[in-house]
């Protein structure tokens, strides 16, 4: 099957999942902050769980045109499923996938492919951020075992996840070979949930903190060699920038569709308020910037499907996808007017869950940091 008709299916068989699971719930799950954990097991029955992951340990063995695609069609029903279906694949099993040994893979990718188990990561404490290099989590080697001390936040699936890959310190503050990614199951006693964030937007998608408490693993938890974790994580997030992106694609969308559709049955002054100017060059300015992002992101998937160098794009589609995001959400409650600031249509929900990809996996900063760093050194 070409890599065309693969998108023209997921995106077929997403529309008709949102349709039928995710329409009618979401606002109920964004009220009372649910985190609908049996939307990711019926997503793992499509293979959307394990979209990466080749066939040989249980997922979908489909590249980044397809991951996209699959963000970018569930965003539009609900940007909150769209973000933990991001974080568990591009994340968790992104980095399972990549720094594993082939036993570790057999042993934790059938079950996170197959969505019975839902994945976490924890790279972000407290008072680091975007400064990783400085985390306090710590990681001490005692005889075949580690003991893991610290905690982390902002971890989405941080309570409901069944595993976790976490980013310790192994060595001394500062360096960047001193840093280690452990897995940790949910059995595992020494790890704990901590506080539920309340959110502006996203709320659906579970966030909590993750605290380690004399957690013992064993060497066999390490995935890849002590040290590089760090490096690790950065890889990580080049791939996790192109799935921002595409959440940020979907909200644009989203609120573009919303939008679209509203003005040509809102009628004022005996017409529809699509016929306005103010509003139609309004609707081609949310359009062009939809389709310019869906471009960044085409190229930087591409270049990651092929194994290039990919983090100065992947950057840029992040950078550009999650700022527009903000953009075209704004514009959309603006074209609903007073409609547009209630509940009861979509938008409102777009306009809160818009601010997260300005934020989230690197912030806008971060990316033009990491885009011009990258421009001077050419």
């Amino acid at each position: 099957m070409s890599n065309s008709e693969n998108i023209k299916m997921i995106k077929s068989s997403v529309k008709d999942f949102g349709k039928k699971f995710i329409e009618s719930e979401r606002r109920g799950w964004d009220n009372e902050q649910i985190f609908p954990r049996e939307i990711f097991t019926k997503l793992g029955e499509l293979g959307l769980m394990g979209i990466l992951v080749p066939e040989e340990f249980g997922g979908a063995g489909l590249g980044y045109h397809e991951y996209v695609a699959t963000i970018e069609e569930i965003t539009i029903w609900d940007p909150s499923i769209g973000l933990s279906l991001a974080a568990h694949n591009s994340l968790c099993v992104n980095h399972i996938l990549s720094f594993g040994s082939a036993e570790q893979k057999k042993k934790w990718l059938p079950k996170l492919a197959s969505g019975e188990w839902i994945g976490a990561w924890g790279l972000t404490e407290p008072n680091t951020g975007s400064d990783a290099g400085n985390m306090m989590t710590t990681a001490i080697k005692e005889g075949n075992n580690w003991v893991l001390n610290g905690s982390k936040n902002f971890i989405t699936h941080g309570n409901s996840g069944d595993i976790v890959v976490v980013m310790a310190r192994t060595g001394a503050i500062g360096d960047k070979k001193a840093m280690t990614a452990f897995v940790v199951e949910r059995s595992n006693p020494g790890l704990k949930a901590g506080r539920k964030e309340d959110k502006l937007g996203m709320r659906a998608s579970e966030t909590t903190e993750v605290i380690l408490d004399n957690c013992i693993v064993s060497s066999d938890a390490i995935l890849g060699e002590i040290g590089d974790g760090f490096v690790q994580a950065l890889k990580i997030l080049d791939g996790g920038r192109i799935s921002i992106a595409a959440l940020g694609l979907g909200i644009a969308e989203g609120a573009l569709k919303e939008s679209i559709k509203y003005s040509k049955e809102r009628h004022q002054f005996g017409k529809a308020i699509a016929s306005f100017q103010g509003i139609s060059f309004k609707l081609a300015e949310m359009a062009t910037k939809v389709e310019a992002a869906r471009q960044l992101i085409k190229n930087a998937a591409e270049l990651k499907n092929n194994h290039l160098p990919m983090t100065k794009e992947s950057a840029m589609a992040k950078f550009y996808a999650s700022e527009i995001a903000v953009e075209v959400a704004t514009d959309a409650v603006q074209i609903f007017g007073g409609y547009g600031y209630t509940k009861d249509y979509p938008v409102e929900k777009y306009f809160r869950d818009s601010k997260l990809c300005t934020i989230g996996e690197g912030t806008t900063e971060i990316q033009k940091l990491v885009i011009s760093k990258l421009l001077l050194e050419e």
